[in-house]
């Protein structure tokens, strides 16, 4: 009788090792490297995320990808018309999203005061969020300690480069201002008409911005004083912007862009990947916001469909000692406080933040990454590649949006030569936008 017993026990613990080696098997692939349920599994709900795209393919992606664990958490993705002006008033309303986009530059400032005070602080340990796995430069820095938004896309600034043209011509991608000149030079010498170029037409990410910001960051990160002028607008502050004005002068001076011929670039975005696809310009400054829209536009140009190239995005090397990269972030979520669906909008989030899904979702988005690792990405890889020393955020450096406003506006006329770069320095604080 024992002997049966002990037969009939010992073909039942097979029969349950068995069966665990199939749930091991059929488990979603993605469970294997570090996402695991933390609910139950066949709850049934519906997760509104709001933003300002128009639409976002990625994000939803990203939703089936999440479906595969909770199938019946139905998740959408809902545009707001206006959305910086009326995320406030929507939060407030009886349809207000579960999740919604945030941006830093929102704190802090009164007509946003909503969207920062219906925000759960993501830096709770119990949520159980990633948040080693995006580069904490870019994490908001609040000053009460809570973390209101976490990055899903960040951005830079830089330049398209043309490595077919590199390659045909037998030159190197720059990577000091000395490089960048000698470059320009030689493209020039071998008949190319522009070997660098950029929209110019307004102040807002225009060519002038694109260069001279990176530079303007580096001189002053070290500079606690300097950043307290410039962000309470001090008029003396002018003379901190004075280097980066003389360099751009200098830039201008050294023949390596044709104002004129880039006047013709009608915006900084569709007309400047267009003008880019063309072919014959070695370099095109822009934004990783540009970068982002290259894909589908491939396919609208007859130039590059005939003769399609290898490009890739590097930073502007307008410094001595090599490029700064300029690290910023770009779109970061909220997750609503008061959200009727809260225990799912932040498994949701932990599913989000993760290597894995973040890199994902920026690869199809066309978007930098948020996380440590860019090297995932050929077209961000170099920024990857960028010392930690030249590796700038404004974020860091405690720079706001009114000095940095003050600040393109001078370079943007200086290098337009609506100012000279004296009256620059002396109109710091009253420039408007």
């Amino acid at each position: 009788m024992k002997k049966t017993l002990c037969m009939f026990l010992a073909m039942l613990m097979v029969l349950s090792l068995a069966a665990c080696g199939t749930e091991k098997q059929e488990a979603p692939a993605a469970v294997a490297e570090g996402f695991r349920p933390a609910l139950d599994t066949s709850t049934s709900c519906h997760i509104t995320v709001a933003g300002g795209y128009d639409n976002f393919e990625a994000l939803e992606a990203e939703f089936n990808r999440f479906n595969e664990y909770y199938p019946k958490a139905e998740l959408v993705y809902t545009k707001i018309d206006d959305f910086n002006n009326m995320i406030g008033t929507v939060l407030n309303g009886n349809d207000a999203p579960d999740i919604y986009v945030n941006y830093s530059w929102m704190y802090g400032r009164d007509q946003y005061k909503s969207s920062i005070d219906h925000a759960e602080n993501l830096a709770d340990p119990a949520l159980g969020l990633d948040l080693n796995c995006i580069r904490s430069n870019i994490i908001l820095k609040t000053s009460d300690g809570t973390l209101p938004m976490v990055p899903v896309f960040s951005n830079t600034y830089g330049m398209f480069v043309n490595l077919s043209l590199f390659e045909k011509e037998g030159l190197s991608v720059p990577t000091t201002y000395q490089e960048l000149v000698a470059v320009c030079n030689a493209f020039h010498e071998k008949g190319y008409k522009n070997a660098m170029m950029g929209f110019s037409k307004k102040e807002t990410t225009s060519l002038f911005t694109l260069t001279a910001y990176p530079f303007f960051c580096g001189t002053v990160a070290q500079d606690a004083e300097a950043v307290k002028k410039l962000n309470t607008l001090d008029a003396s502050a002018g003379e901190y912007i004075l280097p980066t004005l003389e360099k751009i002068v200098q830039f201008l001076g050294e023949g390596c862009v044709d104002l004129d011929a880039c006047a013709e670039i009608e915006n900084n975005y569709d007309a400047v990947i267009l003008r880019f696809f063309e072919g014959d310009v070695p370099m095109m400054t822009c934004s990783g916001d540009t970068v982002s829209g290259t894909k589908k536009r491939e396919s609208r140009s007859e130039a590059f469909i005939a003769n399609p190239f290898t490009y890739t995005f590097v930073p502007i090397p307008l410094s001595d000692e090599g490029a700064n990269f300029l690290d910023m972030s770009n779109l970061q979520f909220s997750v609503n406080k008061e959200s009727p669906n809260l225990e799912m909008a932040n498994e949701f989030m932990r599913f989000l933040i993760t290597t894995q899904e973040l890199n994902e979702m920026a690869q199809n988005k066309g978007l930098m990454s948020p996380t440590r690792d860019l090297s995932f990405n050929s077209m961000y890889a170099a920024f990857g590649n960028v010392p930690e020393s030249r590796i700038l955020s404004p974020e860091v450096i405690g720079l706001t949006d009114d000095a940095v406003i003050q600040l393109r506006q001078a370079v943007y006329r200086v290098g337009t030569g609506e100012m000279t770069i004296d009256e620059a320095v002396a109109g710091y604080g009253s420039f408007t936008q």
